[in-house]
């Protein structure tokens, strides 16, 4: 899987996240990357759910992993849910 084949989901609204998958398997992507942390968690599975039901019916959610991320801030180290769903033909 090539890193251009992934999509981070943060705020912006999920039809540009969606517009993003659908380009990503147009442009011959056998497996595109949903990755979202902390609250975008809700908006990555929106976009995966949104790209299959809508717009491409022949990928399947291949795997979803999730898992907690160690971040620095200025308050010191804070732990942040990530999940990483894989969308696939």
């Amino acid at each position: 899987m090539a890193e251009n084949d992934v999509v981070f989901v943060g705020s912006k609204p999920v039809m540009n996240y969606v517009l993003a998958v659908v380009t990503q398997f147009h442009n011959g992507a056998k497996d595109v990357r949903i990755m979202a942390r902390g609250q975008a968690i809700s908006r990555a599975v929106d976009v995966a759910e949104v790209s299959r039901s809508r717009f491409l019916a022949d990928v399947t959610v291949k795997s979803i992993s999730i898992s907690t991320e160690v971040l620095n801030t200025e308050r010191g180290e804070t732990n942040v849910s990530a999940i990483e769903i894989v969308l696939g033909k």
